[in-house]
């Protein structure tokens, strides 16, 4: 279509060059009297016409070349390769477009990918969540079978019940961790920091675990100076030290103890929680950050791999970082930099 309309553009050119060259000729042949002048008169305006018909037979060769050349750029695309006539340093018209093209391209090629990377993330997500639920749910559907099917005595139906009670209550604690990752992942949560104590954020995260390092004989401290502030979210922030005290007294044997210490450090403020813990390999320690990563030596202690995971997101999101330092059967210490 555009080849078309060139065409018919150059057409049109060329008759009104042929009939102003006609209209010229009849001026100049009746207004000058000297044969002389008229003639060169006319040669004059013939060249005019001339040039003026080169002129429109180069354009339309350029606008057949450039059509051509972003022809090819745009099937080089398509096919998912670059252009063999795209020259980036050129400066023309030509290579501009191609260069915008290009950009569109990119954007586009990245799009897609990140679409198949969220994709494969879902798909990852599902078959987490789908193996966490699976072991709680066969579970009651087992003692729901053996108390539906047998008379059992009231002592044993009490132990069942107390079982199924757990594996609900396990559930329940999946599903927060669940709802409190996708709002951490999609955003949807909403931080307020604010300059607060952070002694009083310590002890909200301590008295989540109290209970059950004392049931476990588990000696739980704190070091920190009563006027400290600290500029963060005094409730995800107590959340997300909960979450490292939570596995601190887990993993650690008892008799053992877990110590939360505060310091000044350069920019920020450091909170240290160090256990006296199995320790962690060097080589894990980033792994343990990750969703639902559980460690092979600890397969076997109540969790779902998503405490440090959440604690890591909230930190990153008022502009801190976790950091961890160990030594195999001596404990592990984690710090959290909040800036002052």
């Amino acid at each position: 279509m555009k080849q078309k309309s060139l065409t018919i553009a150059s057409r049109v050119l060329l008759l009104l060059t042929a009939a102003l060259f006609l209209a010229l000729v009849a001026l100049l042949w009746r207004s000058v009297p000297w044969a002389g002048v008229r003639w060169g008169a006319l040669a004059l305006c013939g060249g005019i016409c001339l040039a003026a018909l080169l002129w429109a037979g180069l354009q339309r060769r350029q606008a057949s070349l450039f059509a051509d050349d972003l022809c090819e750029t745009l099937d080089a695309l398509i096919a998912g390769r670059e252009p063999e006539n795209y020259r980036p340093y050129e400066d023309s018209l030509t290579a501009r477009v191609q260069g915008k093209l290009l950009q569109y391209y990119d954007i586009m090629s990245e799009g897609r990918r990140q679409s198949e990377r969220d994709k494969q993330t879902i798909q990852g997500l599902v078959s987490d969540i789908s193996h966490q639920v699976k072991t709680p749910v066969a579970n009651l559907k087992m003692f729901t079978g053996i108390l539906r099917r047998h008379a059992l005595p009231p002592e044993k139906q009490a132990e069942f019940l107390g079982t199924m009670e757990g594996q609900l209550d396990k559930l329940d604690f999946l599903m927060q961790s669940l709802i409190k990752m996708s709002r951490l992942e999609t955003g949807t949560f909403t931080l307020h920091p604010e300059e607060a104590n952070l002694a009083d954020t310590i002890a909200r995260a301590m008295s989540a675990v109290w209970a059950g390092a004392e049931e476990k004989g588990i000696e739980l401290e704190a070091d920190c100076d009563p006027e400290i502030t600290v500029r963060h979210d005094p409730k995800w922030t107590a959340e997300a030290l909960g979450n490292i005290l939570d596995n601190a007294v887990k993993y650690t044997p008892a008799p053992g103890r877990v110590l939360v210490t505060v310091r000044p450090w350069q920019f920020y403020t450091r909170i240290d929680i160090t256990d006296t813990g199995p320790g962690i390999p060097e080589e894990h320690y980033h792994d343990v950050f990750k969703r639902f990563y559980r460690a092979p030596e600890t397969a076997s202690e109540e969790g779902v791999g998503l405490g440090l995971y959440l604690a890591n997101g909230i930190v990153t999101r008022q502009q801190g970082y976790i950091s961890v330092r160990s030594k195999m059967g001596k404990g592990t210490t984690f710090s959290v930099y909040l800036l002052s």
